[in-house]
């Protein structure tokens, strides 16, 4: 094991991936020379050279039709869109192409191409770089969504995303590039579409994803001291869903309580809640309470950001009103 920061642990995931395949290339705005926004893929031009590594111009749309082609002729495109709030105009290359010409092709085709691009709150930096959009690519048959919240778990999916022969969202927040963590040595994987159980409890389930996995810790150590029992459930990937790992946390609490950091109308939560509902109704003694973003622009103010991003304060409120 490795002490890593998050995104050390991606760039160790790229470097490696691009030494044991050499059809896998990475490209997007100042991922070469300038090693990325965040450094993620830093070191990588002056290891693989400037036609595996190349900066481009900013044309989201251009450069996800790209990743498309490309992977439909027989490389392993791994594309950075540098903020997630301009994922729109990358949909019509993923929804009209990607997410469908295996099918179109009766799988004559493949389609093996990561789109990784980071999110969220919590930075200040206002309403055009703070977005969560991750439910309009899980929305989309065709798409995997993956959205990690540890080191381990970073390096872990986005190994498995490059080999994997479906196109991939990874989905990364800006906050977690920091966060430390051990990191398995040697070739960790992990399994996409599997969830991780991150804290064991008896009384009240949260279920969450990159950030949330953590604001739900605090808020179940807060809540420990009530003498309350939360199981956290980082998901992990939000397409494939792993319903399984959803539904047994439900019959051993009875209690559910799900956290999207996009925003609550429509959200991923909305998802999360009906899954529940349908699989586990019966197992339930209270309504899931359902947390998501204030439905407003991110604001640039620290202070008004933070009253409409979900947050442990909040999460261990929706918990208490869940064991009423």
């Amino acid at each position: 094991m490795t002490m890593q920061r998050y995104a050390e642990a991606l760039n160790s995931a790229l470097r490696e991936e691009m030494a044991r395949d050499d059809t896998v290339w990475l490209f997007g705005e100042d991922v070469s020379t300038y090693g990325g926004v965040f450094k993620v893929s830093k070191g990588l031009r002056d290891e693989f050279g400037p036609e595996r590594v190349l900066d481009t111009p900013i044309s989201e749309q251009t450069l996800t039709a790209m990743a498309v082609t490309a992977a439909m002729t027989g490389t392993r495109p791994v594309l950075e869109i540098m903020y997630a709030d301009f994922m729109p105009l990358t949909l019509d290359a993923l929804v009209n192409q990607a997410s469908i010409y295996e099918y179109i092709w009766a799988d004559q085709v493949q389609m093996p191409f990561v789109l990784r691009t980071q999110g969220g709150g919590g930075a200040g930096a206002g309403a055009q770089h703070s977005k969560s959009l991750d439910v309009l690519v899980a929305h989309v048959p065709g798409i995997k969504v993956v959205a990690p919240a540890t080191p381990a778990d970073a390096k872990g999916l986005l190994k498995a995303a490059i080999r994997d022969p479906h196109p991939v969202v990874f989905l990364e927040h800006k906050l977690l590039y920091n966060s430390r963590d051990e990191v398995p040595d040697g070739d960790h994987l992990c399994e996409i579409g599997k969830a991780r159980t991150a804290r064991e409890g008896s009384d009240v389930s949260i279920f969450a994803t990159s950030k949330m996995v953590h604001d739900a810790l605090k808020a179940a150590t807060e809540l420990e001291a009530d003498g309350i029992s939360a199981e956290v459930i980082d998901l992990r990937t939000l397409r494939p869903l792993d319903n399984t790992a959803i539904v047994q946390s439900v019959k051993k609490t009875n209690h559910a309580v799900v956290v999207n950091e996009g925003w609550r109308f429509c959200g991923f939560g909305a998802e999360l809640s009906a899954t529940i509902m349908e699989q586990a109704f019966d197992d339930l003694d209270a309504p899931v309470e359902r947390l998501g973003t204030f439905d407003m622009p991110i604001p640039y103010s620290e202070p008004l950001e933070t009253s409409v991003l979900p947050d442990a304060e909040k999460i261990a409120a929706a918990a208490r009103r869940a064991l009423r």
